[in-house]
């Protein structure tokens, strides 16, 4: 009884009336359409029919080119016609059948059926009569049309989503599909759960300033920002941010991605800012969010071919024009979030639209920190937990990527059935972020872990001696990821800029690996393919971006606007040669000192290998045991 009532609700009622009415539809389609008594055949089993005097009749249907043949009752005694009859009954009761086909031209058909009655006798000849009839295909081909037309319309009806929420019509392809909170649709994100980010919070705490009390900002003559957009890297907390700055503000707050926009039909997307921005009047005063706005943001007219992207470049015309018709006092602000900026259109920077850009970059160590506690919050913790600890670990993790840490650390230790996540689950989640998933089965020889630990040691070693190199934290030779076989752990200074004796150190240690190889086996091997490729790039770097070469002087060809694709260099062919034996020159040299160093510190060398070997991974202060504490020239850092 309960189901009927659902079935049968207000909700459902008009549903269901559609659903039978479209049934009905396609029942009557389905009748009109089956060929009651109607079998096809082919001008050859038709010539036979003749030639045997089974026919007792031939209509021809001269609008319609077909040929209707009748046959005899003695006929249809015969089994082949037997079978046809009873196939064309099975719905019908029919007691006679009527055999067609088609022909291609009048003329054609009556040379060919005079060719048949030659060769029958002329006592046998029958002939065959003409007539005219109307297809009965309107009222089925209305029909068809009609019922697709419903179910088309029935379906856009119920995935039609406009601005409002569910339920549309037809044309409500042009509705904007954002999230709109407000009074009746809170969001429970605060700036109390965005951690870090001090400078930022207060850029978009201003902004909701702006709106709850105008006249503050207003009385001495200042205007109201339009626009402001975050940027940074992904992962850093953007989206983030604008769901605390809706759950503070308590205006509404629309939200939506710049793809929204996007749309194959013409005229869509510009169709869809108009009605954003009037529905954002409507409810105004009030924030309206757009999400990776580079997806409609692009600069205009750059690296693309005429008309390919006309519908884009509409829409991003429509978004500057709203922009710009706001007055100072409509109290509508927009924020817009992106990670490359560098493709954003000048027109959408300037001031009057984008009035700030809050610049969101990957959390410090104290951010890191603050981040850590605010995910651990919910987290059954061990009580020797070192939050600080942690965050000295995860340099240049984002706040999504130390999210991520601590969740997968709480289901390493699930899998323990811990009762609590200890520091050795917090690790073990570092080093599935960094290194990849562990692959303890991973068959390898005694020969090539061998190679990989004395490869890891050179590592280890070198970065161990050299002044400037970063710290080590552990070393380990248990396969992770796709082709890692084994890798060492550093702990970066928390810096902003290097010098070129820390780079030039940094190479070394980057090529301790291959160098060990070359000692210890006489050979070399391809291990080391990541190490080049981070060696190569950074020795790049020095000579064509840092300026640290004197041949090449103080000049740097970096081009920060990425999205001006070039083909061609912006140097001669001269300095191309220059540039690539100054690169290979200080590679070269980098290797020989670092292969001098591991030839003097060859016992050391052998002693972190085997016991490499032994425990397959190894910490800081394993390493102190075997070849004494690491002294520097400068402060150290705290590790693990």
């Amino acid at each position: 009884m309960k189901h009927k009532e659902k079935i049968f609700s207000q909700k459902n009622t008009p549903q269901s009336f559609f659903l039978l009415v479209t049934l009905i539809i396609l029942g009557l389609i389905f009748y009109y359409t089956k060929e009651r008594g109607v079998v096809h055949i082919s001008e050859k089993q038709f010539e036979n029919m003749m030639l045997q005097q089974e026919v007792e009749s031939v209509t021809l249907i001269t609008n319609q080119r077909i040929v209707e043949v009748v046959l005899k009752e003695s006929a249809l005694k015969r089994e082949m016609y037997q079978k046809d009859l009873v196939e064309k009954s099975y719905w019908n009761n029919f007691t006679t059948i009527v055999y067609t086909f088609r022909i291609p031209s009048f003329e054609i058909f009556d040379k060919n059926f005079k060719e048949i009655e030659k060769k029958m006798a002329p006592a046998d000849r029958i002939g065959y009569s003409c007539e005219e009839r109307s297809e009965p295909t309107g009222f089925i081909n209305w029909s068809f049309l009609l019922t697709l037309f419903l179910i088309y319309w029935f379906f856009i009806r119920k995935s039609g989503n406009g601005i409002t929420g569910p339920g549309g019509h037809i044309f409500s392809m042009n509705k904007i599909k954002a999230t709109v909170f407000d009074q009746n649709n809170h969001t429970k994100v605060t700036f109390e759960d965005v951690a870090g980010m001090k400078e930022a919070k207060e850029e978009v705490k201003e902004v909701v300033d702006f709106l709850k009390t105008p006249e503050k900002f207003t009385t001495l003559g200042g205007k109201i920002p339009k626009g402001v957009l975050l940027i940074g890297p992904p992962g850093t907390g953007k989206t983030l941010l604008a769901k605390a700055v809706a759950g503070e503000a308590n205006v509404p707050f629309i939200y939506l991605s710049g793809s929204d926009f996007v749309e194959m039909f013409v005229g869509v997307g510009a169709a869809r800012v108009r009605e954003l921005f009037k529905k954002a009047k409507e409810k105004s005063p009030c924030i309206i969010f757009i999400d990776e706005i580079d997806a409609v943001g692009r600069a205009r007219g750059k690296a693309n071919m005429p008309g390919i992207n006309d519908e884009r470049e509409n829409t991003l015309n429509s978004l500057l024009v709203e922009m710009d018709g706001f007055s100072t006092n409509s109290g509508i602000i927009i924020i817009a979030a992106t990670n490359r900026p560098e493709v954003l259109d000048s027109a959408l920077l300037r001031p009057g639209r984008f009035d700030r850009q809050v610049s969101i970059d990957n959390p410090d160590i104290v951010d890191r920190e603050a981040i850590i506690k605010c995910h651990t919050k919910t987290l059954k913790l061990d009580k020797h937990i070192c939050i600080r600890q942690l965050a000295e670990q995860t340099p240049g993790f984002s706040g999504a990527d130390l999210s991520n840490m601590c969740n997968e650390s709480a289901l390493i230790a699930a899998r323990r059935n811990s009762l609590s996540i200890t520091m050795d689950d917090f690790q073990a989640a570092i080093d599935r972020m960094i290194g990849g998933l562990e692959k303890k089965n991973k068959l390898i020889s005694p020969e090539e872990k061998k190679i990989v630990a004395y490869h890891e040691a050179g590592h280890a070693v070198s970065g161990w001696f050299l002044v400037h190199a970063h710290p080590l934290v552990k070393v380990s030779i248990v396969p992770r990821g796709i082709a890692a076989l084994g890798y060492a752990q550093y702990l970066p200074k928390e810096q902003f800029i290097s010098q070129e004796d820390e780079l030039l150190d940094e190479l070394a240690t980057l090529l301790g690996g291959r160098a060990a190889e070359e000692i210890i086996f006489g050979k070399i091997s391809t291990g080391a393919l990541s190490d080049l490729e981070r060696v190569t790039k950074i020795a790049y770097s020095m000579v064509t971006i840092y300026g640290m070469n004197p041949k090449i002087g103080h000049l740097s060809f970096y081009n920060s606007k990425q999205s001006d694709y070039t083909f061609t260099k912006p140097y001669a062919e001269k300095t191309a040669h220059t540039i690539d034996r100054e690169v290979k020159d200080i590679v070269d040299k980098a290797y020989q000192r670092v292969k001098l160093l591991l030839l003097e510190k060859q016992k050391e060398l052998t002693l972190v290998a085997e016991m490499l070997l032994v425990k397959e991974t190894i910490f800081k202060t394993d390493l102190e045991q075997l070849i004494g504490k690491r002294v520097i020239k400068q402060a150290t850092t705290a590790v693990a």
